[in-house]
């Protein structure tokens, strides 16, 4: 077990830390004393910041940003360094996810998701890439277990959290001797916003339960939160939520092997056209995802 180090006094900057994960590991970080930077594109952001705990003479900021915008990006660390002066502690958490197959979805929509939750991801850390090195900091980058399993729907969403661990893995290996550490996330099902909305969808909701556990495990947000903040504290290369996954991580070509295609398969002749069924009917109906 790697040795825990205190976030007390750190400046540690959220991408997507407006609702759901990212507000909630804001206030995980606050309250052990850090100096919380939450980051978002949408002005829920103002919400979050002003709601933090000020432990130790935390300050805590919003910056409205958006992570397909490197410049935007770029001016929001500026602002950081200017405020702080320095950069410690990274969470690359904003992400989208949206329920459907290849057949039911547009390009652009499916472009849109590995822009958002990869190249975003990959823009958030170029920008802060050079005041994290001054720290001999932490990037913790959010992936999912989506990345440790083939399902049908969500193609995209898998594709892009895969890249994220692929991109992690790299980028670990490039910056270790410099110092700074990186972690990635495996969450599985944690209750935010974006899961409720998925999971309205009756085979969406369906799906997730007939999943092998622990992939169908649903876990609350505060208790995601903590798992990421001790993640970073003790400056892991993997977190795992729930924790069980970190078993399935060992074993995951049972689940992207043939005999898990084989098993899939069996059922998908039902499961994926009602999928296709439910999100286009969810869709005609105005329901957001």
């Amino acid at each position: 077990m790697t040795r825990s180090t205190s976030v007390t006094g750190k400046v540690a900057m959220i991408t997507g830390g407006g609702s759901g994960i990212g507000a909630a590991t804001a206030h995980s970080l606050a309250n052990r004393g850090a100096h919380v930077v939450v980051l978002d594109r949408n002005r829920s952001v103002e919400t979050t910041a002003s709601s933090l705990p000020r432990v130790s003479g935390g300050r805590h900021r919003a910056i409205q940003a958006d992570v397909t915008d490197s410049r935007s990006l770029t001016e929001a660390v500026d602002e950081i360094i200017d405020s702080y002066g320095c950069l410690d502690i990274v969470v690359a958490n904003a992400g989208v996810a949206e329920a459907g197959t290849v057949a039911t979805s547009e390009i652009d929509t499916l472009a849109r998701t590995v822009d958002i939750n990869l190249v975003g991801v990959m823009r958030t850390v170029h920008a802060t890439l050079t005041h994290v090195t001054e720290q001999r900091g932490y990037y913790l980058l959010v992936s999912s277990a989506a990345a440790l399993k083939n399902v049908p729907g969500g193609s995209a969403y898998a594709a892009s959290k895969a890249g994220v661990e692929a991109f992690g893995g790299a980028l670990r290996l490039e910056v270790a001797h410099k110092g700074i550490a990186v972690g990635v996330a495996h969450p599985a099902w944690i209750r935010t916003p974006m899961f409720a909305a998925q999971n309205d969808i009756d085979a969406v909701r369906e799906g997730i339960q007939k999943l092998p556990w622990p992939f169908n495990v649903v876990t609350d947000v505060d208790e995601c939160a903590e798992a990421f903040v001790s993640g970073i504290e003790h400056r892991n290369r993997k977190i795992y939520v729930p924790a069980a996954l970190a078993g399935v991580d060992k074993v995951r070509g049972l689940f992207t092997g043939r005999l898990w295609d084989i098993a899939v398969g069996l059922r998908a002749s039902s499961t994926v056209p009602a999928l296709e069924r439910d999100v286009l009917a969810a869709r005609s109906s105005g329901v957001e995802q």
